[in-house]
């Protein structure tokens, strides 16, 4: 299976690159949008693709194409403003769902956040950025791709314990994005996650065995 990583150069999207690489049977495309990005994943032998979230649709298609699934992975960051919010997390995620349509590509999966829809659970803090989230995950559940949604808890930059919880309506909690990066490795073939959006923290439940009750 060819993926592409959309958000490659991010912390969840390098992650998810390196184990692709390492799995029999995948073969991962990092997407990134600046040529040193590019050049350093070559380095690695992994193949880059170059493109931009705010570029068009028929862009998004064209390094799309080839490949069996998309995963999304990307976001505009802590530090920018709501305008990327609403080009990125929103309309950026929305552009892939239409790219990878139009490249034939049936299979998407998209990390979310955590509670993401249900509006009564929004941090206010961070509010836009839900609203951003809750709509591009309504217009991929409204598309015709084979859809996966992951909605990880609290972020953490720490090593991962490989042991999940995963479920609609679990108390909040957090995770690390190593294991994050391993549920989206391990849903990308599962079937069972088709159709499927579901909310992730740390747990007791081995990736593979939360992955398999879903």
């Amino acid at each position: 299976m060819k993926v592409t990583v959309v958000g490659a150069n991010g912390q969840i999207g390098k992650q998810l690159v390196h184990f692709l690489k390492e799995k029999d049977g995948y073969t991962p495309i990092a997407m990134v949008r600046k040529e040193e990005q590019a050049d350093a994943f070559a380095n690695e032998g992994i193949e880059p693709v170059l493109a931009n979230l705010e570029g068009s649709v028929d862009e998004l298609a064209k390094a799309f194409s080839g490949s069996d699934a998309v995963v999304f992975t990307a976001g505009s960051g802590g530090s920018t403003g709501l305008d990327k919010t609403l080009l990125i997390d929103l309309d950026g995620a929305a552009k892939t769902v239409e790219a990878a349509e139009k490249a034939g590509i049936s299979r998407y999966v998209m990390v979310s956040a955590f509670q993401a829809d249900d509006r009564e659970n929004w941090n206010d803090e961070i509010r836009p950025y839900y609203v951003a989230k809750h709509y591009a995950d309504k217009m991929l559940m409204a598309s015709g791709l084979d859809y996966t949604i992951v909605r990880p808890g609290g972020l953490l930059n720490e090593s991962g314990s490989g042991k999940v919880k995963i479920g609609d309506n679990i108390e909040p909690g957090s995770i690390a994005r190593e294991d994050v990066a391993k549920v989206l490795l391990e849903v990308l073939s599962a079937e069972n996650t088709y159709g499927a959006a579901f909310d992730v923290i740390a747990g007791e439940d081995s990736v593979e065995d939360a992955v398999s009750k879903i």
